[in-house]
């Protein structure tokens, strides 16, 4: 509910605090008091066109704050969330709009800067404006497809359509895309036949331009390696080679110690001689077995190095083969063995895309049918429920001196128009005299009856729009006595367990609120003023009394004032 609104030098108002309370709120006054000016700052502060001839005249700016305290689960907390606004659902929501006397407008809901669209956004789930040249809420075609399916409770069936739709688009796109892959695939089957015989006859593997590389390396390096180690063999081989010298030293030494003879490590003269000569022999033969096992190994370091002629040639020539193919594909060397996969599908989708597109086809008729299937369900529902309401609508209009009015919901149904809610395109429509056309809500009614209208239609949909705040201007322009009780009682009922403002001329109106304020206008100086006074006990008796009989009050009015009080 709306729970204040604050309004700074706005027209003829300079400062002024409401606060607002459940239930049915009238605003009453003089024509001309400045009724519309408190309306023109609600909606202001919702988003509504600002002008700076809204501001005050000798004021920088005007502003208006007005602030909705709110169930949880209400839709604004949504649409907060997704304009990135912190605020915990049950916490209040602060619209605050102000205007500079040069037209600049500035826009904060909870304190924090926001675009004037997610004001009026907010404006549109918060406040429900029926006026003579208000288009908003009821009046709108926009929202008759939502209020009629809150009014058949149609959530349900709703999400059925919705669920049904999702799947139709999903079995659409499907079809399109394999007819799609198709035609594409038969324009390229030239191209992928002789690419995948040419990856076919290549054969590449995953990891195979490494092992390539690094034998194209090793080859490279084969042949001057091979020369080395054969140039260092040679030192191994031949007369003056290094083995022949050891074994020639070996040999003299031998020859020593035998000269020598067995004895002569028993005499201590010639020990050390004996001893020397052994180690030396040790030492050679030693080296000998060293040399001989370095010759060996030399050989093998040869051997490794003797490569198959035309290895390194033919290692070059796939190497250089794969790298050529990933290139004219645009793709890694390690992708084209998953390249070939993906050029075989395509090639498949060619020979199978026949069948794959009949089974898709045959899903789609069945997504449609269950669609199809959905929708009507929910569109007869929908006829079902426009008819229960436009006669609940007719049975309010005599009472509201709307008689000769006739009311429809048209429900027009177009396959071609088909999605997540439905095909149906839904109206309120009128006929204000006997024979005359249906039309337009908004189109047909004069200002007076659209008032009236959106209120016949508000009390049968009443509940449908939780924690909405109603506002009605003037609604009972035009009408007296029986019709404007009529007008009050609606309005009364509307209000119970929710919020409802009226701006009225009105005394049954006035008299069946719960809140009464009395606008006025005065000279201040040399300006004038609007004022808003809350009215009660008897100061409210005077309002109603004065409404009832003029500038002159009397006893007669006052008793009138009390027995419509008391009704």
């Amino acid at each position: 509910m709306l729970a204040s609104l604050s309004i700074r030098d706005i027209v003829l108002i300079d400062r002024l605090d409401l606060a607002f309370q459940p239930g049915l709120s009238a605003l009453t006054g003089e024509t001309g008091a400045g009724k519309s000016i408190l309306l023109g700052a609600l909606g202001l502060a919702c988003g509504e066109r600002a002008d700076r001839a809204m501001v005050r005249a000798g004021a920088d700016q005007g502003s208006a704050i007005a602030v909705f305290e709110l169930p949880d689960g209400h839709s604004a907390y949504a649409l907060l969330d997704e304009a990135g606004i912190a605020c915990e659902p049950g916490e209040p929501v602060i619209l605050r709009r102000s205007v500079t006397a040069d037209g600049r407008s500035r826009a904060h809901v909870n304190d924090q800067p926001a675009s004037v669209g997610l004001l009026r956004a907010l404006g549109d789930v918060l406040v429900e404006i029926h006026g003579q040249h208000d288009g908003r809420g009821l009046l709108d075609p926009k929202s008759h497809k939502h209020l009629l399916d809150d009014y058949a409770r149609n959530a349900a069936r709703i999400s059925a359509v919705a669920r049904a739709w999702d799947t139709l688009s999903a079995a659409r796109r499907h079809v399109e895309k394999l007819k799609a892959d198709k035609a594409r695939a038969a324009e390229e089957e030239t191209f992928l036949r002789d690419a995948l015989e040419a990856l076919d006859a290549l054969g590449p593997r995953i990891g195979e331009e490494e092992q390539l590389a690094s034998e194209r390396r090793f080859l490279q390096q084969a042949e001057t390696a091979l020369s080395d180690l054969q140039t260092a063999a040679e030192a191994f081989s031949g007369s003056d080679a290094v083995s022949s010298r050891l074994n020639h030293a070996l040999k003299g030494l031998e020859r020593v110690r035998a000269s020598l003879g067995a004895e002569a490590a028993a005499d201590s003269a010639q020990a050390n001689a004996v001893s020397a000569l052994d180690r030396a022999s040790g030492a050679l033969e030693r080296a000998l077995i060293e040399f001989d096992e370095a010759e060996s190994a030399l050989g093998d370091a040869a051997s490794a190095f003797e490569v198959e002629p035309g290895a390194l040639e033919r290692a070059e020539e796939r190497l250089f083969a794969l790298r050529a193919l990933a290139r004219k594909h645009q793709v890694e060397v390690d992708a084209l063995p998953a390249l070939r996969a993906e050029l075989a599908d395509r090639l498949d989708a060619v020979a199978d895309g026949e069948g794959r597109t009949r089974e898709a086809e045959a899903a789609l008729k069945a997504a449609e049918a269950d669609y199809a299937r959905a929708a009507g369900a929910l569109s007869e529902t929908r006829k079902s429920a426009g008819e229960k309401l436009a006669e609940a609508v007719m049975a309010e209009l005599a009472p509201l001196k709307l008689e000769k009015a006739r009311f429809r919901v048209a429900v027009t149904s177009d396959e071609s128009r088909a999605g997540p809610s439905g095909w149906d395109t839904i109206a309120f429509e009128v006929s204000t005299n006997p024979g005359a056309p249906f039309g337009p809500l908004d189109r047909i009614a004069s200002g007076g009856e659209l008032s009236r209208f959106a209120l016949a239609l508000k009390v049968c949909l009443a509940g449908s729009d939780s924690g909405i705040v109603m506002v009605f201007d003037e609604v009972d322009q035009g009408v007296g006595g029986a019709v404007a009780d009529a007008v009050g009682h609606r309005l009364a009922r509307l209000a119970e367990g929710g919020q409802a403002l009226v701006v009225t001329h009105s005394p049954q109106v006035a008299a069946r609120a719960g809140h009464h304020w009395k606008i006025a206008k005065a000279e201040e100086g040399e300006q004038m003023r609007t004022r808003v006074v809350p009215l009660d006990g008897r100061e409210r008796r005077e309002e109603i009394a004065r409404m009832l009989s003029g500038a002159e009050v009397t006893e007669a009015a006052r008793a009138a004032a009390d027995e419509l009080m008391a009704s």
